[in-house]
């Protein structure tokens, strides 16, 4: 059986490689990488360690990073441009051709710096009762304005050589509790949620990558949330129709219960195809790399047509998109 690198992203601690994180990466030889703000400092650094891990693991490895807007942006002025929350934007401009021209420069920002992979769009839908943790970071209030924004800031990405990365499926927007600390649980009608939450998922199921949402769907699966539930990865493939790349979300966080080796193997079992692992420490990347082992099958194949889809970047006049983007964005 052809294995390809490892089932798995994790994410260097500082902005330097250690002598032990060269050694890991080379053996382990994770899929991708992300970065946070403890790892960025200056445009020069952040390629010098772009770079420095892709040597680790000598091939083009995606590299992600969670660069939305708002304060879910690990990359700040004065070195980086700032960007407000995507909700923020959707009530004051609401055309298609903004959000485009936010994720292509935001985009154009990344590939610059060996950044090629970024979290976003959220496709999740802000309801009244979103948690505050998410509700600006989403990109309208019902599903089709979802649909439209989310569509054009992915194609602006794509468009600057940056894949974009759907979340969270199949919809966190109606959670009360932060996931990040604690598990929610979405108790609403499957009916209802086929019309809003689940909607955006799949008029976007192209796009080349997902992630999961740490949440509990009863009329899915009462008992486990979707990142660790066969009934919940299973409806993402074959009700909504994402046949793509899926990966978890950080699988460290607070919502999720056992060890991370443990949550690893009941991600990749459940049937996602890569586990992401935020925080840098060595000791759980080692054991999340020893419970993922390496991508084979299906799951390999999701994961090269992923990378298959990054494209040239596109020339882009910055001056102009962001005198264009600033008579849209008052």
């Amino acid at each position: 059986m052809t294995e390809g690198p490892g089932a798995f992203i994790c994410a260097p601690a500082g902005p330097v490689l250690s002598k032990d994180e060269i050694r890991f990466f080379r053996d382990a030889a994770p899929w991708g990488f992300i970065l946070f703000a403890r790892k960025v400092e200056t445009p020069g650094q952040v390629r010098k360690l772009t770079s420095a891990l892709r040597e680790a693991v000598g091939r083009e490895a995606p590299i992600l990073i969670d660069q939305e807007g708002g304060r879910v942006q690990r990359l700040r002025g004065p070195a980086w441009r700032e960007w407000e929350p995507p909700l923020e934007q959707v009530d004051r401009d609401g055309t298609e051709r903004g959000m485009y021209l936010r994720g292509l420069l935001i985009g154009q920002e990344l590939r610059e710096i060996g950044i090629d992979a970024n979290c976003a769009p959220s496709a999740d839908i802000a309801f009244p009762e979103t948690h505050p943790f998410l509700q600006n970071r989403c990109y309208g209030r019902d599903a089709e304005t979802v649909t439209r924004m989310a569509r054009a800031a992915a194609n602006g990405l794509l468009d600057a050589g940056v894949l974009p990365v759907m979340k969270h499926a199949p919809g966190h927007g109606r959670a009360v509790l932060d996931s990040h600390e604690h598990l929610p649980v979405i108790d609403v009608p499957l009916a209802d949620l086929e019309t809003t939450d689940f909607a955006p998922f799949r008029a976007l199921a192209d796009l080349p990558m997902a992630m999961t949402a740490h949440i509990v769907v009863p009329a899915i699966d009462p008992d486990r949330p979707v990142t660790l539930s066969q009934a919940g990865m299973r409806y993402l493939r074959d009700r909504i129709g994402l046949d793509m790349l899926i990966m978890t979300d950080d699988i460290s966080m607070g919502a999720l219960s056992g060890s991370v080796d443990d949550r690893t193997e009941r991600a990749l079992r459940a049937g996602c195809d890569v586990a992401l692992h935020c925080n840098g420490v060595l000791s759980e990347m080692e054991a999340v790399a020893a419970r993922a082992g390496r991508l084979t099958g299906v799951s390999l194949t999701r994961a090269e047509a992923a990378l298959d889809a990054r494209l040239t970047p596109a020339e882009i006049d910055i001056p102009g998109a962001l005198s264009e983007l600033g008579t849209l964005v008052r």
